[in-house]
């Protein structure tokens, strides 16, 4: 039997304790991996380790995918009406809304994320999530086609069967519902990974998967590196569809294994270089505070960040100050603090990463107006960071850096910033701000991304599809338009009296 881990928290924001399994959830039973290993827990405030859980390679995904194979045959999908699914998926809604404050611990622990933060967003969104799919369960609908009168023409949206998901690490619950949620609505099984850097929050959401009264096998969780375990979803024969959250490097290994494997579709969230337009008409005051959320919202750890701010020449100076002001007085700290808004990087690498690119920026010639710099000698924390005098060519500009830094550059014309805005191999979000409505709508039609916001940011809703252009992603996760990922639609013709 695997172990558990406990921790003790006393704390300004959660006192409390919480109880984690940390083996692998399969086939409803936490279990030790087959071929043994573990993968540490590293909290980035401190940088010491929290635990170790079990990780899971090829032979425990063979496993679960056989799980998830056998429930939908007999206890899951076209065997449970919508009903049903429905509500086993309210109830595991309600469970994950009694344990939201321990959720937000464990991830503020593991990924170092503000705890307010992962309580009053992550994972309030998680539960409405799983309540907003729950309510689609039994609304999973074909239509009937006018062909002739000799033809009854109809579809059918049927469940694909056992699906593959491997979830990110900067919004670890929120992520985990995001891809759960549609699946189970739409009557497929699953086995998913969650990250080898935030697992805890998964492992306890897997402990409310019986409570709720799920059949064994719909729901397995595998602990496990991306080059072992992610992989082995990716390229397995009995996994019909895989959906990752990532990097677009990731995604496009992703894909590839899932084509030379059994040509399973993809559906996949990756990067972002999202550019955000702010015209001298704009709102300055709201302008400045929606571009330092924009940026600077989950430490910069956000796949929409609006990490290109593009000011026109007229309010450059007064937005720099204004945005430089407002970018000082971020309180970067424990997570657990009550008025901590910037927590760590989520680990080393992913720190010396943000640093590395900083170090790139200053090599490239542009200029840092503030910040560039750590934060202490424990833990992984970076000081909110500002480049001026950016060009294009610049790697700061192109790439995608996934940390608090932001480049603003200044512009003359709206045909000069639309150009500039489109200049990226990334399309996942864009911003624009002005008070000409009919600038806003047409900035907005022209620049090339999945989700465009006009004087706002970072501003996803439920009911909303979320995805990118280029290569940000493939498909659309949230609203109705997910459900389309993890059905197969079947065309079927009833001869009502032809004859040959």
């Amino acid at each position: 039997m695997p172990s558990t881990f406990t921790k003790i928290l006393e704390t300004p924001t959660y006192k409390g304790t919480i109880t984690v399994p940390l083996g692998l959830y399969i086939n409803g039973e936490h279990v030790d991996p087959v071929e043994g290993g573990f993968i540490e827990v590293v909290n980035p405030t401190t940088g010491k380790a929290i635990t170790s859980v079990a990780a899971g390679t090829k032979a425990d995904i063979d496993i679960a995918a056989q799980a998830a194979q056998k429930a939908y045959k007999t206890s899951w999908g076209l065997k449970v009406p919508g009903t049903e699914r429905g509500r086993l998926m309210f109830k595991l809604a309600d469970l994950m809304e009694k344990y939201m404050e321990q959720f937000a611990a464990l991830d503020a622990l593991a990924n170092g994320k503000a705890f307010k933060t992962a309580h009053d967003r992550d994972n309030k969104g998680a539960v409405a999530v799983m309540k907003y799919y729950a309510g689609w369960a039994d609304k999973i609908n074909g239509k009937v086609i006018e062909t002739h009168d000799q033809k009854l023409s109809y579809t059918r949206h049927e469940p694909i069967g056992v699906v593959g998901q491997i979830i990110p690490w900067n919004v670890p619950m929120f992520s985990l519902s995001l891809k759960i949620a549609p699946a189970l609505a739409t009557g497929n099984t699953i086995v998913l990974k969650p990250s080898e850097l935030t697992p805890l929050s998964a492992l306890l959401f897997s402990t409310l998967v019986n409570q709720a009264g799920f059949p064994p096998g719909v729901i397995n969780i595998v602990n496990g590196y991306g080059v072992t375990a992610g992989q082995a979803i990716s390229e397995h024969p009995n996994i019909g569809k895989v959906a990752f959250t990532g990097s677009t490097l990731t995604g496009r290994k992703i894909m590839e294994a899932a084509a030379r494997s059994n040509l399973k579709p993809v559906t996949l969230e990756l990067g972002g270089k999202s550019p955000n337009v702010i015209f001298d008409d704009a709102d300055l005051e709201q302008a400045v505070k929606w571009a330092i959320h924009g940026i600077y919202f989950n430490h910069g750890q956000n796949c929409c960040a609006g990490s290109r701010i593009f000011v026109q020449e007229a309010i450059y100076d007064e937005f720099l100050r204004q945005f430089t002001e407002q970018a000082l007085a971020i309180k970067v700290g424990d997570p657990f603090e009550e008025d901590t808004y910037q927590g760590p990087q989520v680990s080393e690498t992913q720190f010396k990463r943000v640093m590395g690119y900083i170090e790139s920026g200053k090599a490239d010639g542009a200029n840092v107006h503030i910040g560039g710099t750590r934060i202490g000698n424990q833990g992984y924390f970076i000081q909110p960071t500002i480049f001026t005098e950016c060009q294009p060519h610049m790697k700061i500009v192109q790439e995608e850096i996934f940390g608090p830094v932001a480049c603003v550059l200044k512009f003359k014309t709206e045909e000069e910033v639309i150009a500039q805005a489109n200049n990226t191999t990334y399309g996942l979000a864009a911003s624009v701000f002005t008070k000409d409505i009919d600038r806003g709508f047409r900035v907005a039609h022209a620049l090339e991304a999945g989700n465009m916001w006009i004087n706002c940011a970072n501003q996803a809703e439920i009911q909303m599809p979320f995805g990118g252009y280029k290569q940000s992603g493939i498909g659309r996760e949230l609203s109705e338009y997910a459900l389309e990922n993890y059905t197969n639609v079947k065309a079927v013709h009833v001869n009502l009296g032809m004859r040959l």
